[in-house]
């Protein structure tokens, strides 16, 4: 029962103290999933890639992905809850207000300083994800070298290339998750291969 709580509790304050959406809330999920031993870091990486892969907003996905790992169908039912129900307070608080938020100097004055903001949380994730994924989570001159003698750094900046190309052309989002999905099976079967 304890763990039905903490879940609540845990996503209802991510859900209450990120702004900006799912990749912004990257830096305080992750804090919070490994504070709680939950995960390990490696274990992160597999719930970010399965909750960004499935329908759904992220958070909601990643919420849900935890809270069944720890309790089963109640506990993504909590975890879920938690990460929505702050959103769905506040929406429904500014429907409310509308008309007086949408002309408060205040309000824009903090949604223009919140942008920056959220740019960083979700610059930061990506530095902390390419961390662990590329460099075993440590960033040292040792590491730095190892990663670049192996062939599957190369693979996966060629990778991540062609999809940041394919993505600014304005090629469909499900199709690049598709092809990346297909791209890192083809080429991640037996391909540890040194330089």
């Amino acid at each position: 029962m304890m763990i039905l709580f903490e879940l609540f509790i845990t996503f209802f304050k991510i859900g209450l103290f990120t702004f900006g959406g799912g990749y912004a809330m990257l830096p305080l999920m992750r804090e919070e999933v490994l504070a709680h031993n939950w995960a390990v870091e490696s274990e992160l990486i597999n719930f970010i890639a399965v909750s960004e892969s499935t329908p759904g907003p992220f958070a909601i996905n990643m919420a849900t992905y935890i809270g069944t790992e720890q309790a089963g169908v109640i506990g993504a039912f909590f975890a879920t809850l938690g990460v929505v129900l702050p959103s769905f307070i506040i929406i429904l608080i500014v429907a409310k207000c509308y008309e007086k938020f949408q002309s408060s100097k205040i309000v824009n004055g903090c949604m223009t300083g919140l942008k920056p903001c959220v740019v960083g949380l979700i610059g930061a994730a990506v530095v902390s994800i390419a961390g662990t994924v590329l460099f075993a989570g440590e960033f040292s001159k040792k590491a730095l070298i190892s990663a670049f003698s192996e062939l599957n750094i190369y693979i996966s900046l060629a990778i991540f290339a062609v999809m940041a190309v394919l993505a600014f052309k304005k090629v469909h989002p499900i199709l690049i998750i598709c092809m990346s999905a297909v791209a890192g099976i083809v080429v991640g079967y037996g391909f540890d291969l040194k330089v």
